[in-house]
């Protein structure tokens, strides 16, 4: 039997749901108000000023500002310091449907004061050191700032410059090349499928940890789909190349993800990376991960995925990161391995799960009372599973949504199976997630969908 607080927190939890989403529905893909003068308590320094806080969150993404929500209230007014140069505040999951057609890129953005808890002190500004036995960081304009607590959440980097030509392809309109992995060139996607008249439509996933890893996937059979409604289809050849050794992470859905693509007559490689793009001659360029054998592939669509990697700040700090760059944290408690006082969690992190915002979202609770009892100076008693959801949209209107855990096994939140292609599920992607996000993740009230799932399936 649940006991009465427990049912009534959930409630309280599917009050809010619901509210979140009567609030956004009508706002969702729509363009937005203009941006408004941001009226959050802000500092930018110039020159060597020094500034100490409490708690240090370097980096105002998804995972930074939800978590700056949870605390900036709670330890009070500049206690909590987010350290970010970023103007505006993207919600990146809409990407995939940027570049479809289906969004627009201003439905994504807001501006980064809007966002951020007005109690906290921003810093617009980036680190460019770390020194975590003096409690320090530096930053890009001279200034230092002490913590007692730090929590690395700066997301990972895009590596554009890894593939050969890429930039300049994807700064040539008309060239057929496009990504949906950036805001800058999102909605050149739609414009060059809207070129498109006959020939090979390629896509590509590299061999790196990626933030999303479905979403190259979701961008081949979104353009399938597009060009099947605009009669294109039967002078188009798909073809999807990955330098993974797997299509999707969890077995459980790479099967039924194998058979959309062989239904959809999408030709799959594994292990074969891109490291160079021609654009004047439309060709691509592979390299197979076993063999080292190159080979090439004529294109008059290709849709690239850029190689990944964690941010050069923490990378060159190596009390901090692990061999590959990745902040070195326990993978259970996201705790440092080696400073107690330090935690990470989301894109930057060594936590070897799928780098997406469900992951964030599952992975802030542990963090905020991990965080709690080490601030008290007590043992770390939560522990991460290893949750992430992925939902691979596989057209207009359907979408399978994927969620698993460390060991790649579903830990799925709807009573039915989500590995089937859903209307229901497209609808919660493109309308439902974003208000959550927005409405309750950012202000620090949502921890990821366990609290449903226990409603939902009470025996998983």
């Amino acid at each position: 039997m649940f006991s009465v607080s427990t049912r009534t927190n959930r409630l309280k939890s599917t009050m809010m749901l619901r509210t979140a989403v009567r609030k956004s529905s009508s706002q969702l893909c729509a363009v937005p108000k203009p941006i408004q003068e941001c009226r959050y308590q802000s500092h930018s320094p110039v020159g060597n000023q020094n500034q100490s806080c409490q708690l240090l969150i370097v980096g105002g993404g998804s995972a930074g500002c939800s978590l700056a929500a949870k605390f900036a209230s709670k330890l009070g007014r500049g206690k909590v310091v987010i350290l970010d140069p970023a103007d505006v505040h993207y919600y990146q999951p809409l990407f995939t449907l940027v570049g479809g057609g289906v969004c627009s890129l201003e439905s994504t953005v807001k501006p980064m004061g809007s966002v951020l808890p007005k109690d906290a002190l921003w810093i617009k500004d980036e680190a460019v050191s770390f020194s975590p036995t003096e409690n320090v960081v530096r930053t890009k304009n001279g200034s230092s700032i002490k913590y007692d607590m730090l929590v690395l959440s700066l997301g990972l980097q895009l590596n554009f410059d890894k593939v050969e030509g890429l930039l300049k392809a994807l700064e040539t309109p008309g060239s057929g090349v496009a990504t949906n992995y950036s805001p800058k060139y999102v909605s050149k996607t739609f414009k060059e499928l809207e070129l498109f008249s006959k020939g090979n439509a390629v896509f590509t996933c590299p061999s790196t940890p990626i933030k999303c890893g479905g979403a190259p996937q979701k961008a081949a059979y979104l353009s399938e789909h597009l060009l099947r409604k605009a009669g294109k289809r039967k002078d188009a050849n798909f073809l999807y190349r990955t330098g993974a050794a797997v299509y999707f992470p969890s077995p459980h859905y790479e099967k039924v993800l194998f058979k959309v693509a062989e239904k959809r007559g999408i030709d799959v490689a594994l292990k074969e990376d891109l490291v160079k793009v021609d654009h004047l001659n439309k060709t691509a360029t592979f390299v197979n991960m076993d063999s080292k054998k190159q080979s090439t592939l004529e294109f008059s669509f290709l849709h690239v995925t850029p190689p990944q990697g964690p941010p050069s700040v923490l990378a060159q700090t190596k009390d901090l990161a692990d061999a590959a760059g990745w902040v070195n944290v326990n993978k259970e408690t996201l705790q440092h391995v080696k400073f107690s006082n330090i935690f990470s969690f989301g894109d930057c992190s060594s936590l070897p799960t799928s780098k997406t915002g469900a992951a964030i979202a599952g992975q802030l609770g542990i963090i905020a009372r991990n965080l709690s009892n080490a601030l008290s100076g007590k043992p770390l008693e939560s522990k991460y599973n290893g949750y992430t959801s992925c939902p691979l949209v596989t057209g207009y209107g359907s979408l399978i949504l994927a969620e698993f855990d460390y060991d790649k096994k579903p830990v799925e939140t709807l009573p039915f199976d989500q590995r089937k292609e859903s209307r229901i599920n497209y609808e919660l992607k493109k309308h439902v997630m974003p208000a959550i996000y927005w409405n309750l993740m950012l202000k620090g009230m949502w921890d990821g969908p366990g609290i449903i799932r226990r409603i939902t399936n009470p025996f998983s």
